[in-house]
């Protein structure tokens, strides 16, 4: 290795070709740059590509989970519950609308939530449960369905919508799970709401942005759901910029004070082209991800699973962990890959761990399944501007830093 030159090797840069470019180019010199007709012909793409009567774009998956959450009319006095191994995005927004937190362990050995533990934290006041798709590899539903028609008979629903459903609500945080699939079905036609991230480092990005969807079979009425949508996330207004530019249209009333966290037809212009692309890269993706497993799993590196007979990640982030090392061994080979211009990160800290989780009454001692899989868990680059030599550098890199560190 000391002889070979030293590369730098980012995480996970934007894969941006001239035809995203010129996308955007043209929406900024159509007049729309705000929301309008590219983004709307964004969400009709992403409903057809995903199988769903509709989708809704934002500006990020947060307020995609956020202004879910608040359509559903969850609040305070309600629990919603998630895990304690993700992103702190998926639990903010359950503080955000005043309800409480309720974080479970992960299974042992496995980045999922414990679905025997889930079902024990299901009480009267549960309005939704929030999975989440870690490195683009979709949950087990079918384990979390049961789990939760299991505390049906404790639902107590104090809305319409509530009603409709009359169990607790299943909220996927597949931020990085656009695109994947499970037993034949794609991922947003699986939970019953389905928030996704368009984040400059996710597999498909609009720089910052965000998407919703919601299953075909819930008997809501798309078209109102959709409108709560547009609703909430412009000011309560009842007409967007689009409809107010018709002639004498500018009248409009502001139906509840909403927030501001629509996408803009800037970023859908990205978008458009990345979904076009969208099905070599989640080949790309693939490729990439056989040949690290073919380097490393004869090592004993236990890697995450992405793909099955029965199941297709988006094979958004390679999650690996190194059998038998402790933090500061993990933190240790990940700066000696840093110094061989390898850009590894860590996913993710599990919530207990921060400080706001611990300011809200959260012991990282209470979640030790959670703790066990991020101590010797490290994420190496996966994107679609690694070549097939970028691989082998990392491999090498890696194997030479677990040596160095003792193991």
């Amino acid at each position: 290795m000391n002889s070979i030159e030293i590369r730098n090797i980012p995480f996970s840069p934007p894969d941006i070709t001239e035809a995203e470019i010129e996308e955007v180019v043209s929406a900024l010199k159509s007049g729309w740059i705000t929301t309008g007709p590219k983004t709307k012909e964004f969400e009709k793409r992403i409903a057809e590509y995903v199988g769903t009567n509709k989708a809704v774009c934002l500006n990020s998956a947060t307020s995609a989970m956020e202004l879910t959450l608040r359509i559903l009319g969850v609040g305070p006095g309600d629990e919603v519950i998630t895990s304690a191994y993700t992103y702190t995005a998926t639990a903010s927004v359950i503080d955000h609308v005043g309800a409480k937190i309720v974080l479970v362990d992960t299974a042992p050995d496995s980045f999922e939530m414990d679905y025997s533990k889930l079902a024990e934290a299901i009480t009267e006041r549960t309005k939704v449960v929030i999975p989440v798709d870690l490195a683009g590899k979709m949950c087990d539903y079918d384990g979390i369905y049961k789990a939760v028609e299991s505390k049906k008979y404790l639902f107590k629903p104090n809305n319409e919508i509530q009603e409709d459903f009359n169990r607790v609500i299943v909220m996927a945080d597949a931020a990085h799970a656009f695109g994947a699939e499970q037993n034949g079905k794609k991922c947003g036609q699986v939970a019953d709401f389905t928030c996704y991230s368009f984040h400059a480092v996710k597999n498909l990005t609009t720089a910052e942005g965000g998407a919703v969807v919601w299953r075909n079979d819930l008997n809501l009425d798309d078209e109102e759901v959709y409108k709560q949508y547009m609703l909430y996330s412009l000011h309560g207004q009842s007409k967007d910029a689009l409809a107010k530019t018709q002639k004498g249209a500018w009248e409009y009333d502001i139906v509840y004070p909403g927030y501001k966290c629509n996408m803009t037809d800037i970023v859908a212009g990205i978008g458009l082209i990345q979904l076009q692309r969208y099905k070599s890269q989640l080949q790309k993706r693939k490729n990439i991800i056989e040949q690290y497993n073919k380097a490393l799993i004869p090592l004993g590196i236990n890697v995450l699973p992405h793909y099955d007979e029965n199941y297709s990640s988006s094979g958004h982030l390679y999650i690996i962990r190194i059998p038998n090392i402790d933090l500061h061994r993990r933190n240790e080979i990940i700066n000696e890959m840093a110094n061989m211009g390898i850009s590894c990160n860590v996913h993710y800290k599990p919530l207990p761990l921060l400080t706001a989780y611990k300011n809200l009454g959260f012991d990282i001692k209470d979640y030790p399944n959670a703790y066990k899989m991020y101590e010797n868990e490290i994420t190496l680059p996966l994107h679609t501007l690694l070549t097939f030599n970028d691989i082998e550098y990392i491999v090498e890199s890696l194997k030479k830093s677990i040596k160095n560190n003792g193991e």
